[in-house]
């Protein structure tokens, strides 16, 4: 039994020391160049930059429509895209982006529209999905909703 696995032992190591010898010699230039530049341009991402976080609709009447718009700018190196856009509830609907890849420097937006749900003291976030390092970003709005004088 000693002579199997010492047997099987010394086959092991002749063919993992017979690689070493072919595998440096399979390496070509072309591909390691390739390699380096795709490696560098990896690291470069789009930064999704907004003129405002946060927007404050201030006091609304319940069930009230109120829109805003969230400005954005890409300040990183590669050319940004926009997959989607959600909120945390259906009373607030994002919409109008361009699903066209932003080039760097390059300005867009999107309108946020709330329909005054909610009672008192209402916080809703929005969710950018991109192709960003993080691969999302965070926009938030909030409203103080008063119950509709008219409807008692």
């Amino acid at each position: 039994m000693k002579k199997v696995i010492l047997g099987l032992t010394a086959l092991c190591l002749m063919a993992m020391t017979s690689c070493k010898d072919n595998a440096a010699a399979k390496i070509d230039e072309t591909n390691v160049t390739a390699a380096a530049e795709r490696d560098a341009n990896a690291s470069d991402f789009p930064v999704l930059e907004f003129d405002k976080t946060e927007h404050d609709f201030g006091e609304v009447i319940a069930k009230t429509p109120v829109e805003t718009v969230f400005k954005y700018k890409n300040t990183g190196n590669a050319p940004l895209v926009i997959t989607d856009i959600k909120s945390s509830c259906g009373c607030t609907v994002p919409q109008d982006w361009s699903r066209e890849p932003l080039a760097p420097g390059e300005s867009g937006e999107f309108t946020v529209k709330f329909n005054g749900s909610g009672a008192n003291k209402v916080s809703k976030s929005i969710t950018v999905t991109a192709n960003t390092e993080k691969g999302t970003e965070v926009v938030k709005i909030s409203a103080f909703v008063k119950a509709d004088p008219t409807k008692s």
